[in-house]
């Protein structure tokens, strides 16, 4: 039996995390889960691995909407849960996905072009707009997701990162946190390392009388350069900057993403839509066997 450890939300994808005690499920991800992006004038996304500042643009969950902050910038924005209602329709690529979406107009265009030295905009996911994750790992089952870069919730475990740690460390590198790979749910884990590698569905318990929440592992996730970024400063090692993904190298190449180097597990939402999950919730895997 595990436990749930941590859950996260990252209201503009590739800013900083928000930390909650409990969180919404929706079929799309945990409820705000990457709602907003960045793009750039051809309406392509923006990350860290172009703008490592990202890492330093914070949101905190206010009355009636996101607040953002960046140390530096005077000023703050102020995104509304609830969409104007004359936002100008766009178009907005997320890797091989294009799609439209709504422009958050010129005052976070400027606010975020301050930000990150370039010229961006931001948008909004589109309530009427539907983006499926990819039925090559789903097998055919529809998986809404919102900005995620492909899947609603990434799953990570405390004993795979404790393995990773126990490897730099043996190296003389240094530990890296669980922020470094931006995951939604954390859970601990009474096996082994990678143990959830060979997991097929993660149910959460729930509150009494609420549904279970079942999550199905679909795809293991590749790990990009943005695991090499600080997430609080928005900086590289200057002694490591190629860590964890060297470490990773020696012992994670996947051959099922491509020679991809893997930690943690995308997941699409089976059961519990519309639930809370909260962190303290018993978690089971169940193993799948082929």
């Amino acid at each position: 039996m595990s436990t749930v450890r941590a859950l996260y939300v990252y209201p503009v994808k590739s800013c900083a995390a928000i930390a909650l005690d409990r969180a919404q499920l929706d079929v799309q991800g945990l409820q705000w889960d990457r709602h907003w992006m960045v793009v750039d004038a051809t309406g392509r996304f923006v990350s860290q691995r172009e703008h490592a500042a990202m890492a330093r643009i914070v949101p905190a969950f206010v009355e009636n909407g996101v607040r953002l902050s960046m140390a530096g910038m005077r000023a703050m924005l102020l995104l509304p849960f609830a969409p104007r209602g004359n936002e100008a329709r766009a178009q907005a690529t997320v890797w091989k996905d294009t799609f439209e979406a709504l422009d958050e107009g010129d005052e976070a265009a400027q606010w975020f072009s301050a930000a990150l030295g370039v010229p961006v905009r931001l948008v909004r996911f589109a309530a009427d707009v539907t983006r499926l994750a990819s039925k090559k790992w789903t097998h055919d089952e529809d998986a809404p997701t919102q900005f995620a870069d492909g899947y609603p919730i990434l799953v990570t475990s405390e004993s795979s990162l404790a393995d990773l740690n126990a490897r730099l460390a043996a190296k003389g590198a240094q530990p890296v946190p669980m922020s470094r790979f931006r995951p939604n749910i954390v859970v601990d884990d009474v096996n082994d390392a990678f143990d959830e590698d060979f997991v097929d569905t993660l149910a959460i318990e729930t509150a009494p009388g609420a549904q279970e929440i079942v999550l199905r592992f679909v795809k293991p996730c590749a790990r990009c350069p943005i695991t090499t970024i600080d997430q609080q400063s928005g900086e590289r090692d200057a002694q490591w900057p190629t860590e964890p993904l060297d470490t990773l190298a020696v012992f994670r190449a996947d051959a099922r993403v491509d020679g991809g180097l893997t930690f943690g597990q995308n997941a699409i939402v089976v059961t519990g839509a519309g639930e809370r999950v909260a962190v303290g919730a018993r978690a089971e895997w169940e193993y799948r066997f082929e």
